[in-house]
């Protein structure tokens, strides 16, 4: 049972979500690219060993099998880092996934710069850029246990490709699971607010959280969206925040090119243009060191949001 307050790492609630899928979905195998004791999924390897297939260090490979799995009917999981799972990846996920538009799911961990000290070349701050890229993909963010494991029973309670991101990092529940309702592509307002809106994602819906509340006792009134699902992306509600704040700031641990952001400045053009202010990673590599200083140093805390939103009041028209 999920605690209020509470940290767990999002890829532990991957690896006893696949557990407790396992029991009710026979059809449920699970692949890993030589990764499962930190991708978790050698938790259900315990539970499931003839159903958890280990590939080895080959995620081409694994992808290609998955796909065929899905042809015949049964329903795969495929696990690696970010950066292989997606970046490595991608040409096989598009074209032996994605094209197709196979049943295949994607629950890769080990995302965004709070990797730590695994440095810059495991710190994958792109994926969700590209996985947006492929038509028909789903892109699911979680931002703490209970929203986890209930976006992977959504994930395969839906027939098509889905890209699930799960942190290595400990993120605080703040989700009661006695009253949380997921459903793919409709985002959570998580606090009302008049003056500005801050639309977050994954690890950092906590920290907008934080800021809503130090900006409060300022006097600024902040909205706060929890947008777990990047595509397909809430407008309407997107939309509906643009319209009553007039300022949308945007926080997610990703790089600001291709992810939440860039999502949320498309949704606002072609709706309700206001100064949207995007706060993540910058055109830049990450690097080696604790994940809650490089957090920090990169920005992506609620001190800086809240810095960021005072000085971007005067935008508002």
């Amino acid at each position: 049972m999920s605690e209020l307050g509470k940290k767990i790492a999002t890829r532990e609630s991957y690896g006893n979500a696949l557990v407790e899928l396992g029991k009710e979905h026979e059809d449920l195998i699970v692949l890993d690219a030589d990764l499962a004791g930190a991708t978790k999924t050698g938790i259900f390897k315990k539970a499931f060993p003839e159903r958890h297939w280990d590939i080895g260090i080959a995620e081409a490979n694994m992808t290609g099998i998955a796909a065929g799995l899905a042809t015949c009917g049964k329903v795969p999981f495929i696990s690696s880092f970010a950066m292989f799972a997606a970046g490595r990846n991608y040409e096989q996920v598009r074209n032996s996934i994605g094209y197709p538009h196979l049943n295949v799911k994607i629950g890769e961990t080990h995302a965004g710069i709070s990797v730590g000290e695994d440095g810059a070349t495991h710190q994958c701050n792109e994926d969700i850029a590209l996985m947006r890229t492929i038509p028909g993909m789903t892109i699911l963010n979680p931002a703490d246990d209970v929203e986890a494991r209930a976006a992977v029973k959504a994930a395969i309670e839906m027939e098509g490709p889905v890209y699930l991101r799960f942190g290595r990092l400990a993120a605080p529940i703040f989700n009661d699971p006695e009253t949380y309702q997921f459903e793919i592509g409709k985002g959570i307002t998580l606090r009302e607010g008049k003056d500005v809106t801050l639309v977050a994602t994954g690890l950092m819906v906590s920290e907008a959280l934080d800021a809503a509340e130090q900006l409060a006792a300022d006097g600024i009134s902040a909205r706060v969206l929890n947008i777990h699902t990047i595509k397909p992306l809430d407008v309407d509600l997107i939309a509906k925040a643009a319209a009553e704040t007039g300022l949308l700031i945007t926080v997610e641990e990703h790089s600001i090119i291709g992810g939440l952001g860039a999502a949320v400045a498309e949704a606002v053009c072609d709706t309700c243009p206001v100064p949207v202010v995007r706060i993540g990673v910058n055109d830049e590599y990450g690097h080696s060191g604790p994940a809650v200083d490089l957090l920090k140093e990169f920005g992506l805390c609620a001190e800086h949001i809240v810095e960021v939103t005072k000085a971007s009041m005067a935008k508002k028209a």
